[in-house]
């Protein structure tokens, strides 16, 4: 899933957990990742890192026929800004990019110019 969550996917998140301090990343990749538990760290299984994740309250069930919750991951690819500045999302941004200070529990982010743009685009346009 991408950027387009609603509040709905996200009512039975509880805490967003983060694993590298999101002021010094522009945008974060945001996903539904199905895992066993509702309230540890979820495993990764992409490239690049994880570096944040969601924990459900305890109202959270888990999907009936798979036994998984839902639960929203945090993530950054190889390719991505904060590893190659001058690379492919040098501005812009991919679909599933929200900016993380937009990111709260129940929230599912935003697109802001810095997420979209980038830091170093938007501190050369200011006045």
């Amino acid at each position: 899933m991408s950027s387009l969550l609603t509040e709905s996917d996200l009512i039975h998140e509880e805490e967003v957990v983060w694993l590298e301090n999101p002021e010094r990343l522009d945008y974060v990749r945001q996903a539904l990742d199905k895992t066993r538990r509702r309230n540890t760290k979820p495993p990764y299984a992409r490239d690049g890192r994880m570096v944040g994740y969601a924990l459900l309250d305890d109202a959270a069930t888990p999907d009936p026929d798979s036994g998984l919750y839902k639960r929203r991951v945090f993530f950054l690819l190889p390719h991505d800004r904060d590893s190659l500045p001058d690379g492919l999302y040098r501005e812009g941004a991919p679909g599933e990019a929200v900016d993380p200070r937009t990111i709260a529990p129940k929230k599912p982010g935003a697109k802001t110019p810095r997420s979209q743009s980038g830091s170093v685009a938007i501190a050369t346009s200011a006045p």
